[in-house]
């Protein structure tokens, strides 16, 4: 009995060992079970979020842009038409002028002695005048009686045309006397803007030459010109543009232009263009144009720069995208696109002009149901597997482009 109570005892003990055995095995599967299953997650890699959106479509009108330069729209340099001494400036330097303000006065004694000559020469003339009309009067009525030669008929006839001869050049001297006289006071030619005066008074002057002293000049700013020049292709689209009824004549029906200064960041100065050369420049191959524009309040100046914006095509559907998230590869433009089951891919597009606020048009290669990668585009690469975010390319009521999530 008693050895059988021992045996029992000694099942017991070893029942009890195999359970606690059995107990730390399951403890021990249970903790390397779920570090396995966290070591699995740490190691499954994250597929990186990235916004997508679909491309904008718009109804636009592409612009293009030229730089040039605004002239007066009349410029005169101002001379005197006579030499003398410069007796008088009667403008203040930078003034407005009107046709007709005397700006110069060239003393006049010389030209007031020279008027008298020829008025006495005159004087002289008509008293020769009137003795050859008499001494041929007289002679005139003895011809028929024979009382006088035809030879001295004709002398005093002969000296009564050359006595009203006289007469003419007499008073054509008179006549340039006088005007040489009204030119000793310089007037304005126009309308406008002075500049400084060249010549001080007290000084000798030329005039009446290609050579003369140039005294002054004046500009008209009001309204002003812009002048710039465009391709020959630009050229060529624009005439079949206007043959295709898509858009207006640039030679005889005035379009709009719309000019910014270096200053500007919108084209807020509208003009109307109203002329395009005759021809194109054979050493640059390049054509240009002229547009007109007000300038009342005289804020443009000859000589500045600006930038044009004119219409280049007809309004229509446009595809556009962000300027910012196209790659470069050489000589190849491309985007990336949402691919199947998530994964990037690239697409090639042929680029058009920049619209407005980093919009760039897109010729071909992508269409509206294409998904354009529009973030993170540093990190990624064609072929991994990403986590989209619907967006959508909004602009705002002042055009600025912005970037919506899609709830």
């Amino acid at each position: 009995m008693k050895k059988f109570d021992i045996n029992t005892q000694k099942i017991s003990k070893s029942v009890l060992a195999l359970a606690g055995l059995l107990f730390i095995v399951i403890i021990i599967l249970a903790f390397t079970s779920g570090d396995v299953e966290k070591i699995e997650t740490v190691a499954a890699p994250q597929a990186m979020p990235v916004e997508v959106s679909s491309p904008l479509i718009e109804k636009i009108t592409e612009w293009d842009e030229y730089t040039g330069r605004f002239e007066a729209s009349n410029r005169v340099e101002v001379r005197a038409r006579v030499s003398g001494f410069l007796e008088s400036v009667n403008f203040v330097d930078g003034q407005m002028v009107n046709k007709g303000d005397v700006l110069f006065t060239i003393d006049d004694r010389p030209f007031k002695i020279a008027l008298d000559q020829a008025n006495g020469d005159l004087s002289q003339a008509q008293a020769s005048l009137k003795t050859a009309q008499d001494n041929f009067e007289r002679v005139e009525s003895l011809r028929e009686s024979g009382a006088v030669s035809i030879e001295e008929f004709d002398r005093r006839k002969q000296a009564l045309e050359y006595a009203k001869a006289s007469i003419q050049l007499s008073q054509a001297r008179v006549d340039n006397a006088k005007l040489n006289l009204e030119f000793t006071r310089v007037t304005a030619p126009m309308a406008g803007l002075v500049s400084r005066d060249r010549v001080n008074e007290g000084n000798l002057i030329d005039g009446g030459s290609s050579n003369s002293t140039l005294l002054t000049t004046i500009v008209a700013t009001s309204p002003i010109d812009f002048y710039f020049t465009g391709s020959e292709s630009d050229y060529l689209r624009y005439v079949r543009l206007a043959r295709n009824g898509e858009r207006r004549s640039a030679r005889s029906e005035g379009i709009p232009v719309f000019i910014k200064l270096q200053d500007e960041e919108d084209f807020v100065h509208e003009a109307k263009m109203d002329f395009v050369d005759n021809e194109i420049d054979i050493s640059t191959g390049t054509i240009e144009s002229r547009a007109v524009l007000e300038n009342k309040d005289h804020l443009l100046e000859p000589g500045m720069f600006g930038k044009a914006r004119i219409a280049g095509s007809a309004e229509h559907e446009a595809i556009m995208i962000p300027d910012e998230i196209i790659g470069t590869n050489q000589s190849i433009r491309f985007v990336y696109v949402l691919g199947e089951g998530n994964l990037v891919t690239t697409k090639n597009v042929t680029l058009g002009p920049l619209h407005s606020n980093g919009l760039r048009i897109i010729r071909d290669g992508i269409s509206q149901e294409d998904k354009l990668i529009t973030n993170n585009i540093q990190k990624i690469r064609q072929g991994i597997a990403v986590t989209p975010i619907e967006t959508e390319l909004q602009k705002s009521e002042s055009g600025e482009l912005a970037i919506a999530k899609i709830e």
